[in-house]
């Protein structure tokens, strides 16, 4: 009996992660607002009843890629910032941003899908969040350890926007100050809109060095944030 239920799981990973590569390959070629759980089971040579059984709706399988999807970009931030373990701070928020913008230029269809043009009636549900927010918990660690240690070089908040300042540190990193944490949020954005920019091709005759480019612009939200730059680097 654990033998045959071990062959039925094995047997709906494997059909799982096929229906999802056809899904894939359907963002590509058609964008997430065409993706068709009938075209996908045609392709698979499924029938449409046996493929709702892995996922009811198009909703279902659009989450189950978006979540993959920010699990992977996560998963490539996070290998970056151990490769650079014992750098200065500012060093391993450049290495995190690098690797976000390798990942986007690597996996551009399912970048669309998940910091692209919203699909016409789909809402992401809460069980996302987390895949989601797996390279801002990095970025706001690294923020959070140059805090504990040497500090950080925050420049004061206009009066006008300490209160939502402090609503979105007390929301997102309560240890924090507050002009940090509005920063990181600033540079949270301005990150995927220099990713969005090149990947979409807004850069296209602006900006020709575009490895330099952004590497420079990191480093400039790395300032931002109040993250400093080891002396040496910096002269």
């Amino acid at each position: 009996m654990a033998t045959a239920e071990g062959a039925r799981a094995r047997a709906r990973i494997e059909v799982t992660a096929a229906i999802k590569d056809e899904a894939r390959r359907q963002l590509a070629a058609e964008g997430a607002a065409r993706l068709s759980l009938r075209a996908v089971a045609r392709e698979l040579g499924m029938v449409s009843s046996a493929l709702y059984r892995y996922f009811p709706s198009r909703d279902d399988l659009l989450t189950a890629l978006i979540i993959d999807a920010y699990d992977s970009l996560g998963e490539s931030a996070e290998a970056a910032h151990a490769k650079s373990a014992g750098a200065a701070p500012a060093r391993r928020w450049v290495a995190v941003c690098e690797a976000v913008r390798e990942w986007a230029l690597t996996h551009p269809h399912e970048y669309a899908l998940i910091y692209g043009s919203p699909v016409p009636g789909y809402s992401a549900p809460e069980t996302t969040v987390p895949a989601a927010a797996r390279v801002g918990l990095l970025l706001i660690g690294i923020v959070r350890e140059a805090h504990r240690g040497r500090g950080l070089a925050v420049a004061k908040l206009p009066a006008e926007l300490e209160p939502e300042a402090r609503r979105m540190a007390a929301d997102l990193a309560p240890d924090l100050p507050p002009g940090a944490v509005a920063a990181l949020v600033a540079a949270w954005a301005q990150l995927y809109g220099l990713v969005g920019f090149e990947l979409f091709g807004q850069f296209h005759k602006v900006v020709e060095d575009r490895p330099e480019f952004f590497r420079h612009a990191a480093d400039r939200l790395a300032h931002g944030v109040g993250l400093v730059f080891p002396r040496a680097e910096a002269d």
